[in-house]
């Protein structure tokens, strides 16, 4: 990894601006589950002993409503109300801004600092505006060791859209650039990425976070020991186009699961039943089954599946399965996880690697009964814990994992699953490639 890191910085005195992931799950206004913030104190308290007078920011969830700090109706919405007889607008106006205070409420950031502050000795203020009055008193009163919080990213439209205006306001909380949210280095926004492309912040560097997540994930995707295996699961093909074609090129197994399996086992001439398909993809594996042979590698898809005649509803709701021979699916039955003969083959796979890297489940394992094929691949990496880097690339698999009770039996699980997902393609994450090299 060429990136500076904290470490490599000097921050006494300074402003830092830090870049986090507090992206955490909401309930009634509290926090479910915290994991996100206590990934990020490393970081924090690092900078906070080194004398740095320590700005946060983070985005959370998609707020629609909030515009530079103040609410109003989106475009949607407004010509929406539009469309209604002259005499309605005014009452739906006001009710569709008091449904938006209510959602908006939601995602301030407020449960967020209240809890640093609990867990960094009352060391934390939390700013009600991103960057308007509020934000820059508080910045300008923070002392060195302590923090400011500002308040969701989100709720200014120059963050996403990256108006001059609003990066040079972010830009002034910033003597220093620290990136430790891997699960948003993916995108171009303000906080992301654009102070430092715009040449408005000079020094920037990784946090903690960052910095194992390319110390390990993307060292390992590039040099990896070898056999490497690469699992691929999930829905669609589609969402893994060139993840697919990427890890071929890189990998010595593709192993792909998952409700793409099945567009990939009609593509040979597999009966799948009702099984979800992309129809227009079915060529396109085609292409990615003849790069294999050509390539040398192994591409294993499932020989078996775990049906049932239609999908849970709810998710986790009992239901009867059988399980068939994968390309040999009756026409009243979907697929819906890999079936016994397939966990073992996947497992024999996986116990033969140096390197694994695994994104998506095998199927729909928020139903206990469709869970077990996940579990057997999160239980074929366990076994191989300490003697192959075993790497979760975030999103569902991660979700999976940490529910199933392998987390500590994995070499590395990612931060980000749309990041990781674009660092399996082998693309340069905005975030990332920003940063000063060393």
């Amino acid at each position: 990894m060429n990136k500076k890191t904290v470490k490599d910085v000097d921050v006494k005195g300074k402003k830092v601006l830090v870049r986090c992931d507090f992206n955490v799950p909401m309930k009634d206004g509290v926090i479910t589950d915290e994991n996100r913030i206590i990934g990020a104190l490393p970081t924090i308290k690092y900078l906070m002993e080194q004398g740095a007078k320590v700005v946060l920011c983070s985005h959370m969830g998609k707020p629609h409503n909030v515009f530079d700090s103040k609410l109003e109706l989106n475009k949607k919405e407004k010509a929406k109300i539009a469309e209604l007889p002259e005499a309605e607008q005014a009452a739906a106006t006001e009710e569709a801004l008091e449904k938006a205070k209510k959602d908006v409420k939601k995602l301030t950031l407020a449960p967020v600092a209240a809890r640093l502050n609990e867990l960094l000795g009352g060391k934390v203020t939390f700013a009600t505006d991103v960057v308007s009055e509020d934000a820059k008193a508080k910045v300008a009163a923070c002392k060195a060791g302590e923090c400011v919080l500002l308040e969701n990213l989100r709720f200014h439209k120059g963050e996403e859209k990256k108006t001059p205006e609003f990066m040079n306001a972010l830009a002034s909380f910033a003597e220093v650039y620290v990136n430790d949210a891997f699960g948003t280095a993916h995108r171009s926004h303000a906080s992301t990425a654009g102070i430092v492309e715009e040449g408005l912040v000079k020094t920037a560097a990784c946090g903690f976070l960052i910095e194992k997540e390319l110390s390990v994930m993307a060292d390992t995707l590039e040099n990896p020991q070898r056999p490497f295996v690469a699992i691929l699961g999930g829905a669609k093909v589609a969402d893994k186009l060139n993840v697919i074609s990427n890890r071929l090129e890189k990998c010595d197994t593709l192993v792909i699961g998952g409700g793409m399996a099945y567009t990939f086992i009609k593509a040979q001439g597999g009966k799948i039943g009702t099984s979800l398909v992309d129809e227009e993809k079915i060529d396109y594996c085609k292409e990615m089954m003849e790069k294999a042979k050509k390539l040398g590698k192994q591409l294993v898809l499932p020989v078996d599946t775990v049906a049932a005649k239609a999908f849970p509803s709810p998710i986790d709701a009992p239901i009867e399965t059988a399980v068939f021979a994968s390309n040999e699916i009756p026409d009243d039955m979907m697929g819906l996880d890999i079936g016994p003969k397939t966990k073992a083959l996947f497992a024999e796979v996986v116990a033969n690697a140096k390197s694994v890297i695994w994104n998506g489940p095998m199927g729909v394992f928020e139903n206990p009964v469709l869970a077990e094929g996940t579990k057997a691949v999160a239980q074929a990496l366990a076994n191989v814990y300490g003697k192959a880097t075993t790497i979760i690339g975030g999103g569902d698999s991660a979700a999976a994992v940490q529910v199933l009770g392998y987390a500590d039996k994995m070499s590395h699980i990612s931060t980000g699953g749309g990041a990781s997902l674009e660092l399996f393609e082998g693309k340069v994450l905005p975030g990332i490639a920003c940063l000063n090299d060393k």
